[in-house]
């Protein structure tokens, strides 16, 4: 990646280790509510799916054990048919605080033929599939305290089912690779990438529901009314088809690189997980090897040098880029050629930002990009973290390193926020965010392990 000039908080400032430790751990204590950690106490009051994967791989340096509760208390609202929802909500919230709420979702009358659990209530859609890589760092941490306790063996035959699910009842495109029915379930949810999906999608009358998030986020930092009515109507239709993935006909279904990137990444972990079992790994190496084959088939880009989403309606890829087609330098195995264009996309007009080493959720010169608003444009924490995770993995340690830096300094000057502007630098969103306290803890310690196959 070019170099920059240093600046006032810049990247290239070294974080102060201990001090950044501690405000970590501060932030992680402050939004625990005792069985899990909410990414936000106001703008995200329950349990998030994807977030609570990636509190627990933070978590692991602080506490092994609260780190599987973590992880045990989502896998807790695991439905029979496999899928863990992306919402494990907390009776104990008002139900007003959040929208869509339990009673939209209705997940133990509405899901009860999928397998919804009858308490606790959950959304009934997914996010993407950290969680198998989560549990397998969070085993590493303590392996002893891992086999007292048994955590990794409750947490395979989960994981497990977790994936069978997303890899038979989510094969809406018959390819080999897990769809989204929702534009929340890739975790980016507003991208320029589902704009021509969404535009298919009628949305729902505005005087239907009432938007909680913007009693806690400005309206220039969150999804349009438009968009949000459309959700609402995607949300509404998969409910009342009873969240069933054969009898829904879903209006949205994309294949999305980062999806799949942490599918197949999860595989390898379970792989590894397996032997540490004593179990047979080969069914996950094999299920990681199919399904980066059908990655690189059916979404690589070798023009453009990055994945993109292929949208199932008309079954093409979406013109749009952006960083979901980036972060499969996670994936071990990668053919070279592959990691070197990613690498270079990663550092040329399109990505490299004026104001962060975080790189912008969306082309800095695409027609779509918006630096404040959600992701369209912001820069965010987590995905810097598995790039990061990505370039280590394929040898690339000085622009590792230099993501690194910058996601320290980042944090440490926004007071961890959830994103930041690319272009100005600013923190936007939440402040206190869960998922960059936590994936601050884990960069200042030794590089994480990459399960091998």
């Amino acid at each position: 990646m070019p170099s920059r000039p240093a600046r006032t908080g810049s990247p290239d400032a070294p974080a102060p280790a201990p001090d950044l430790r501690r405000a970590a751990a501060r932030v992680l204590a402050a939004n625990w509510t005792g069985a899990s950690t909410v990414p936000s106490r106001t703008l995200y009051p329950h349990q998030w799916s994807w977030d609570s994967a990636f509190v627990a791989i933070g978590l692991r340096h602080l506490s092994a054990h609260r780190a599987q509760r973590e992880l045990e208390s989502l896998f807790a609202a695991q439905w029979a048919d496999g899928r863990l929802p992306h919402i494990v909500f907390n009776p104990a919230v008002p139900a007003d605080a959040y929208f869509p709420s339990p009673d939209f979702w209705r997940s133990s009358r509405a899901g009860r033929a999928a397998g919804a659990p009858t308490a606790p209530e959950t959304s009934g859609i997914v996010q993407p599939p950290v969680h198998a890589l989560a549990a397998w760092l969070v085993h590493g941490a303590d392996p002893e305290l891992s086999r007292r306790t048994g955590f990794l063996h409750r947490a395979y035959p989960r994981l497990t089912a977790w994936h069978d699910y997303l890899l038979t009842r989510r094969d809406l495109g018959g390819g080999g690779l897990a769809a989204a029915v929702h534009p929340w379930e890739p975790g980016t949810d507003n991208s320029p990438c589902w704009d021509r999906a969404l535009a298919r999608v009628t949305a729902a009358p505005p005087d239907t529901f009432r938007r909680a998030d913007l009693d806690h986020g400005h309206p220039h930092d969150r999804p349009t009314d438009l968009d949000y009515g459309r959700y609402v109507r995607l949300a509404g239709d998969y409910r009342d088809a009873g969240y069933d993935d054969r009898a829904a006909r879903p209006a949205f279904a994309v294949e999305d690189p980062c999806f799949n990137a942490l599918l197949i990444a999860g595989e390898h972990a379970l792989a590894a997980a397996a032997r540490a079992l004593g179990r047979d790994a080969a069914p996950h190496t094999a299920r990681a090897a199919a399904l980066t084959r059908a990655l690189l088939t059916r979404l690589w880009d070798a023009e453009a040098g990055l994945f993109r989403v292929r949208d199932l309606g008309p079954d093409t890829l979406v013109g749009e880029r952006a960083v979901t087609g980036l972060v499969p330098l996670l994936v071990p195995h990668l053919p070279p050629g592959v990691a070197h264009a990613l690498r270079r996309t990663l550092a040329g007009p399109a990505f490299a930002a004026p104001a962060t080493r975080l790189v912008p959720s969306y082309d800095l010169t695409g027609p779509a990009f918006d630096p404040q608003r959600y992701w369209r444009g912001p820069a965010w924490f987590n995905t810097a973290w598995l790039i990061h995770r990505g370039l280590r993995a394929h040898g690339f340690r000085p622009d590792a390193d230099r993501l690194r830096h910058g996601f320290l300094a980042e944090a440490r000057r926004s007071r961890f926020a959830e994103y930041v502007d690319p272009v100005t630098g600013a923190a936007r969103g939440a402040r206190h965010f869960s998922w960059t306290a936590a994936l601050a803890l884990d960069l200042l310690h030794a590089p994480a392990e990459v399960p091998r196959p």
